[in-house]
């Protein structure tokens, strides 16, 4: 248990410490605070529009972030070389796939969490034609972005610290402090009302959702980076992720009609929809239940489980020299 939890750590270090992973981490997280900052014209629907809208940001960077941080773990150690050290220690290579997923899980969940904090100011800051922006608390935020960015050039600079890692360190701690002053400190003006915090609770059973989503997207992209580089990784989880939102039109139907080779795409195609369920967030209704939640874990851990016996597979005769 020790080797693996050696190797999740250092695999999770060694993601946070890709530009990359800053890169998509800050830009979520800005991107989506812009986006309650900025009037449309939805015929009063304004905030159900952000909510839907910071939601999708945070999918898209998390699949991005999910097959990029799969193939670096994998295919790259691989090419490199680094594999074939680690296994010659005392490490089986089981040991060593659910290590590196481990860590791949390890930082999805941290991309995760610097996106939820800026998704649940974006519900708390959009407005419709009556109210206006929260310029105070999206100035606030971007300060705290831009913190967090000094603190890790300050400690590159002078202590000669990686400036990826830091920055991301940095912007969990600078950008959770600015939620809490923004949520608790900072009166939000909307037309007449006065109210300070109008965080929308129903995003975070929803946000961690798309985190589940994201660990059986790595799932999948693990199971590709044991054989093939980034590039074929990203197209093949691009086309498993198109299909898995047409599962229920292309499998679903013919599954119920009883057709066995349906059954069989529909077990083995991971059913996106179930993950997303930003329709839950109209106004009037109660959100997803954390039962619902629990559920999905379920079908998350079997799936995962299923994929991981397949990447064992593929990895146990590579060749690693």
């Amino acid at each position: 248990m020790r080797q693996i939890l050696t190797i999740a750590v250092n695999a999770f270090m060694e993601l946070i410490r890709q530009p990359i992973f800053l890169l998509l981490a800050t830009s979520a997280a800005v991107f989506n605070v812009f986006l309650a900052a900025v009037p449309y014209i939805a015929l009063g629907d304004d905030p159900k529009l952000v909510k839907d809208s910071v939601l999708a940001v945070t999918l898209i960077t998390g699949l991005f972030g999910a097959v990029l941080s799969a193939s670096s773990s994998v295919a790259k150690e691989i090419r490199t070389g680094t594999a074939l050290a680690v296994l010659s220690k005392p490490v089986s290579r089981t040991q060593f796939l659910i290590a590196k997923f481990m860590g791949v899980a390890g930082a999805l969940t941290l991309l995760t969490y610097i996106n939820l904090l800026s998704v649940l100011l974006a519900s708390r800051m959009a407005y419709d034609a009556y109210g206006d922006a929260d310029v105070a608390g999206t100035g606030v935020y971007y300060g705290a972005i831009a913190l967090a960015y000094l603190v890790a050039g300050i400690s590159n600079y002078f202590l000669r610290r990686p400036f990826a890692s830091d920055g991301v360190i940095a912007l969990v701690v600078t950008t959770t402090i600015a939620y809490i002053i923004i949520t608790n400190f900072m009166v939000l003006k909307h037309s007449v009302e006065v109210e300070p915090n109008k965080v929308d609770p129903r995003m975070v059973p929803v946000t961690v959702l798309i985190l589940f989503a994201l660990w059986t997207l790595a799932g999948v992209a693990l199971v590709c980076s044991t054989r093939l580089e980034t590039i074929p990784t990203l197209a093949i989880c691009s086309g498993v992720f198109i299909l898995g939102l047409m599962s229920d039109y292309l499998f679903g139907r013919p599954a119920e009609s009883g057709a066995l080779w349906a059954k069989f795409l529909y077990t083995i195609t991971p059913n996106w929809q179930l993950f997303w369920t930003a329709d839950t967030l109209e106004p009037g209704k109660p959100g997803v239940p954390w039962s619902y939640v629990a559920q999905a874990f379920g079908y998350v851990v079997g799936y995962l489980g299923a994929t991981l016996m397949v990447a064992l597979y593929l990895f146990e005769d590579r060749e690693l020299n």
